[in-house]
């Protein structure tokens, strides 16, 4: 069994706030626009970290993390990408990689918008956790937290706090 957090879209924070809600998870997804390799590396000493890079990520993050990430955790299939789309609009590269993978759970970034959404049509999990960061035209920060014990995903959670500057 394995607790997993999944965020998005930090532009560079990683605060009390994540961190607090993600203390008893086993690893951290990141889906791309962590901000800086020095935050990716501030994450990554806190919890496991599995990341992608996004279209705000310089050259030493794209250096250090690829546009996806494919992987198992217990009997779950995993592809993780920044510009994905969500089911029925997926972007044409996340589609083809969807189709060739076939993952049980896909989580993608970029809209700042937090979307869980089952697509009956590639039998998986769309996960979108919003933005994690302060930057950006969102209004409040979400992160997603849960489990996967074998091939069952369940214990979704979900993190809301007002974005500063924002009512």
């Amino acid at each position: 069994m394995r607790r997993i957090g999944v965020i998005s879209d930090t532009h560079g924070t990683f605060d009390e706030v994540l961190c607090d809600f993600l203390r008893d998870v086993d690893e951290i997804w990141h889906a791309g626009d962590i901000g800086s390799i020095e935050l990716a590396d501030k994450i990554a000493k806190f919890k496991p970290l599995r990341a992608v890079y996004g279209n705000i990520d310089g050259g030493d993050t794209r250096y250090a993390y690829q546009p996806f990430a494919h992987f198992r955790v217990e009997d779950v299939d995993v592809l993780i990408t920044h510009i994905g789309g969500y089911p029925r609009h997926y972007s044409p590269q996340a589609l083809q990689k969807i189709q060739a993978c076939r993952p049980k759970i896909f989580v993608s970034g970029h809209s700042h918008i937090l979307r869980v959404e089952y697509d009956k049509v590639y039998d998986l999990l769309h996960l979108n956790p919003g933005a994690a960061g302060c930057y950006g035209f969102h209004k409040v920060r979400t992160a997603l937290r849960f489990t996967i014990d074998g091939s069952d995903i369940k214990d979704m959670e979900l993190g809301e706090w007002p974005r500063a500057g924002h009512k």
